[in-house]
């Protein structure tokens, strides 16, 4: 790592904190980071069991959307940086390769304005804490000195999270988006329901209901609220019945009506 790079790089993220009049933390990465090569913002999922990601903080509201939307979705970016444990740099969403390999996600960008997504992973050899999301509105790859500047970044993020002596995870109790930890919680208790409900697995059931918040046009989160409030049930062959049609709301994770 270039000494001068790693110390420019510590000295903004301590700057944001700073000014903030607060411990330095992940959250304090992630904003510096933003600024340092000039992305309309960025989000931070976690890694859970080796593969699933949970999207726990984003710098602003369409940062969290963008990573909300591919954690309803399955797919993106960051779930590819996930898997692969590499940089996914995407210069155009609306490129034809994009579409065809995030055909829900690349479009659902493009429409919220969104052009340029770099996913980085927050990883060093077997230590896996996530993937960085930063988001741009213009097309165009980062540069070498961009690339080099965010892959730093995530490295100050995962030494930021490690540096509680406890191990992955630890003192990151305030990075966590209130918004996302409700989204969360709520999905698992409404996969466990399918679960039982459908007489499969647990990854079997998250996949029921991604599934069904893609093909209705909601939100993940407000197909889980119909779950756990028992409108919403799954029947034995894994198809949504048993209660009456969700109406709720009036967008969903692809920005259109719901109809």
């Amino acid at each position: 790592m270039n000494d001068d790079r790693s110390a420019r790089v510590w000295a903004s993220i301590n700057a944001v904190a700073h000014g903030e009049a607060t411990r330095v933390s992940v959250r304090h990465a992630c904003i510096a980071c933003t600024r340092a090569i000039v992305a309309a913002g960025a989000g931070l999922s976690l890694i859970r069991d080796g593969r699933l990601h949970e999207p726990v903080y984003a710098t602003d509201p369409l940062s969290r959307e963008l990573e909300e939307l591919q954690f309803t979705l399955g797919e993106g970016p960051c779930m590819d940086a996930a898997a692969g444990d590499r940089p996914v740099l995407v210069p155009d969403v609306a490129a034809e390769w994009a579409g065809r390999r995030w055909p829900m996600f690349a479009p659902a960008a493009a429409d919220r304005g969104v052009v340029a997504v770099f996913a980085i992973p927050v990883a060093a050899g077997a230590v896996r804490l996530g993937v960085m999301d930063l988001y741009r509105r213009q097309i165009g790859l980062l540069t070498r000195e961009e690339l080099a500047e965010a892959l730093t970044f995530a490295d100050a993020a995962l030494v930021l999270a490690l540096d509680h002596g406890d191990g992955v995870g630890a003192g990151l109790d305030d990075l966590f988006d209130t918004d996302f930890a409700g989204l969360r919680v709520e999905v698992h208790q409404a996969a466990g329901m399918v679960a039982a409900q459908i007489g499969a697995s647990v990854t079997d059931a998250f996949a029921r209901l991604r599934a069904h918040a893609y093909a209705q046009d909601l939100r993940l989160a407000d197909v889980a609220a119909e779950v756990l409030a028992r409108r919403l049930r799954f029947g034995s062959d894994g198809r949504p019945g048993g209660g009456p049609r969700y109406d709720g709301g009036t967008t969903g994770p692809r920005g259109g009506e719901r109809r």
